[in-house]
């Protein structure tokens, strides 16, 4: 599942954002100022960060100057009230990868993320198949027997973990680290809790394996 990193001072747009991204099935955390970006970026690994330009204490534009500089592989989106040709060639030009202004509409925002994530160079297959079971990992679609699964966003994160261990064990704390916002405050019975509704989603239970100590897998 995809994290990303919403970087933004205006506290209520980035709960807001923060919420919209969570509801389609995105790990998001956010940063209200550069430095902050830039710590957070340098002890977690993101596909995509939303970044406004005009932040406190350290600027959007050093944010991607540094991004650049130390080659952090994130894909950056900038958000900016300022929409001039002018202010979006600078934007591109410092680095970003593409370039929103405020205010957006959010069709238009979950849309771009998309793209992004399509074209992060990873070479990534955009399908993950394993027995009866597959996800497309961009439009965060799962599919039990080629019939479509109606699963709320964590159902989804986690069966899209298992899948790309394909076979292997997946942890607990692999899983929570990997799908909750705030890892460190959260239960294990919260992951054990997501498995069980899972498999009541599947059309077979056993098709979600598990094993005290190991994790879960798929047989």
């Amino acid at each position: 599942m995809a994290r990303i990193l919403i970087v933004e001072d205006d506290e209520a747009l980035a709960s807001v954002t923060r919420q919209a991204l969570g509801f389609e099935g995105y790990c998001v955390d956010v940063a209200a100022n550069g430095v902050e970006a830039l710590d957070r970026l340098s002890r977690c690994q993101y596909e995509l960060m939303l970044l406004d330009r005009d932040l406190p204490v350290l600027h959007g534009d050093e944010v991607i100057r540094a991004v650049v500089s130390l080659k952090i592989p994130v894909n950056t989106l900038m958000l900016t009230a300022a929409a001039s040709l002018n202010d979006k060639v600078q934007g591109l030009d410092l680095g970003a990868d593409d370039y929103l202004p405020k205010p957006f509409a959010y069709p238009e925002l979950l849309a771009r993320i998309r793209a992004l994530l399509r074209r992060n160079g990873t070479g990534e297959n955009t399908m993950l198949i394993y027995g009866r079971l597959s996800v497309d990992t961009v439009r965060h679609l799962a599919y039990a027997d080629d019939k479509p699964l109606s699963l709320a966003p964590k159902e989804y994160g986690v069966l899209e973990e298992l899948l790309r261990a394909e076979g292997g064990y997946v942890s607990t704390e692999t899983l929570l680290e990997s799908l909750w916002d705030d890892p460190g405050n959260e239960r294990h019975d919260v992951v054990k809790t997501t498995v069980y509704s899972l498999r009541r989603r599947l059309p077979d239970s056993t098709l979600i394996a598990s094993s005290r100590g190991m994790g879960y897998r798929l047989p």
